[in-house]
């Protein structure tokens, strides 16, 4: 059995972008909190129930962090993890490639 600290980065990365939806919020979710709504208008072809699941499924798995904001009105924001912001080197350098 792997060690989690051997874990390879590579091999998260793919299995974080095997999800539909994915790849694009966890790219958007490097420039800073998201809102669903947010999210909604700026992946084209998305709609509220796939868009929900790949964003539970990113809070689930400890890449993405969900924060209620109790301010009038009430809203929910994500962010990179600490475990998602470990993925951002590789992700930008496959970028690259």
């Amino acid at each position: 059995m792997q060690d989690l600290e051997n874990k390879c980065p590579a091999e998260e990365l793919l299995k974080l972008l095997a999800g539909k939806w994915k790849p694009q919020i966890f790219r958007l979710a490097l420039d800073g909190p998201l809102r669903f709504n947010t999210l909604l208008r700026e992946i084209e072809g998305t709609n509220k129930q796939s868009l929900a699941n790949s964003l539970k499924e990113l809070v689930d798995e400890g890449y993405l962090d969900k924060v209620i904001i109790r301010q009038k009105p009430l809203h929910i924001e994500y962010t990179l993890s600490v475990k998602g912001k470990t993925l951002i080197p590789v992700l930008l350098q496959l970028e690259t490639l």
